[in-house]
């Protein structure tokens, strides 16, 4: 209650709570009713965190009319209230997580999934560290059908190609990410490094790293809704999509770890710039989970548009170091900051489940000892070594198989994300694209 004491112009606050696909739901109330929230907490249906990303009901859940619709509770997560810059008038949020009326967590929550792998870490005297990098579009959409990059509101003119590390790029911007920059430290979002990406209108941003991956997720939830909200603010569209352009690279969430000890000293350090043997044990449980947890990864069916070669994307389930083609690299650094960097992600993922696949996958590997193969030596794209699975529907069976993934998720996660898969696979196999149209309607 501190923070809407110091801001008593707040008169409405928004609450909310990220479904199982990463998207905002929540309500609107007026901020005199604030203590109760923080007491009482509020109540949905279980079923609003297992939908699809339109709020629609995913077919054969079983949270719907099977179990009558029933509510869980709603309760505010530790982060506290915060502004919502991109608003016009003053508007508190304040995040929320869900457990049943009895108080028990809900397993369904995708906070309490990386919650539990959390828990895993600190019961093994462990403690990771994790930062993200986010990839994103700034896109003109306001002409229905055709994506473009926005005209800059310093100079009124529209940037016509990619610009990779780009200052003009970014100075053509410089007042979002100004207004960017103030807001992320206005709800205590870790913002680093801006940079303009390969694409026309596409940067990305890191978040540093912390020793609190609820809090890194958090940041980047709220990261992804600042940069949508502003860009609106601004007369233009700011998209996470994978690829939202067939033409250029699409957009990842490279995230990073790190583990610490009950020391506070790295265990993936050893004083050479190889790194220990737990950092190989740990690249070795990610590389064997990675098939089963890209569902994960590639969520929805533009993901694997991204999944291409030569777009910047890994393809191939290999490991290397300082090697940007492969799936899991090791960053060239100091040896006490010798970590770990999963590239398989897209900007379009839940970033708790994200970080709970990844962080769960490597502990596998260090309690387990698992051996590491070869890296990858060269272009990754152009290796023999396994591929992350191509398509929708192979992901959706690995995910469904997985015993990894539902020992770690629980059934409820992964059956949300094998039935939305069929469902979005349905829906994206009944349409007649442009593509096809373009390439038969006149010669078919």
């Amino acid at each position: 209650m501190d923070w809407l004491r110091e801001h008593p112009e707040v008169r409405t606050i928004r609450v909310a709570a990220a479904d199982l696909n990463g998207v905002a739901r929540g309500k609107r109330i007026p901020a005199r009713f604030a203590d109760k929230l923080l007491t009482e907490g509020t109540k949905f249906p279980y079923s609003v965190l297992n939908m699809d990303i339109w709020g629609e009901d995913i077919e054969d859940s079983p949270l719907v009319f099977k179990a009558g619709d029933p509510d869980g509770v709603l309760m505010p997560t530790e982060r506290g209230f915060m502004p919502m810059p991109w608003l016009q008038a003053p508007t508190g949020l304040l995040p929320l997580w869900m457990f049943h009326p009895d108080g028990r967590p809900y397993d369904g929550c995708p906070r309490r999934a990386l919650a539990r792998v959390v828990e895993r870490y600190k019961a093994a005297g462990l403690t990771p560290v994790v930062a993200t990098e986010l990839e994103f579009f700034l896109v003109d959409d306001s002409q229905s059908g055709h994506l473009q990059v926005p005209p800059s509101p310093r100079s009124g003119k529209r940037r016509t190609g990619a610009e990779t590390l780009s200052l003009r790029a970014l100075d053509a911007f410089d007042k979002f990410f100004t207004d960017l920059y103030d807001s992320c430290e206005a709800m205590d979002i870790p913002a680093d490094t801006a940079i303009s990406e390969a694409a026309p209108g596409q940067f990305e941003i890191n978040l540093m790293h912390q020793p609190d991956p609820l809090k890194a997720a958090d940041d980047a939830w709220l990261f992804k809704l600042l940069v949508k909200g502003l860009a609106r603010r601004y007369g233009f569209a700011g998209s996470f999509m994978a690829k939202p352009y067939d033409l250029f690279n699409g957009n990842g969430m490279h995230m990073h770890f790190s583990v610490l000890d009950q020391n506070g000293d790295n265990i993936f350090d050893d004083g050479t710039d190889a790194g220990s043997e737990r950092l190989r044990h740990a690249v070795a449980g990610c590389l064997r989970a990675m098939p089963g947890s890209t569902l994960l990864f590639a969520p929805h069916e533009n993901s694997y548009d991204r999944l291409v070669p030569n777009a910047h994307a890994p393809t191939g389930i290999g490991w290397a170091y300082e090697n940007r083609t492969s799936a899991i690299r090791i960053p060239s650094s100091g040896a006490k900051a010798r970590r770990i960097e999963h590239r398989t992600a897209g900007g379009d993922v839940n970033p708790y489940l994200a970080l709970a696949a990844m962080l769960a996958s490597g502990l596998d590997g260090i309690e387990n000892e698992l051996e590491l193969e070869p890296m990858t030596q060269g272009n990754a794209y152009e290796s023999d070594a396994p591929q992350v699975p191509r398509t929708m529907s192979q992901a959706r069976d690995l995910l469904d198989g997985s015993e990894l993934a539902r020992r770690v998720f629980g059934d409820e996660v992964v059956d949300h994300y094998v039935h939305y898969a069929d469902d979005e696979m349905d829906s994206f196999y009944s349409q007649v694209t442009d593509w096809e149209l373009r390439r038969g309607f006149e010669r078919l």
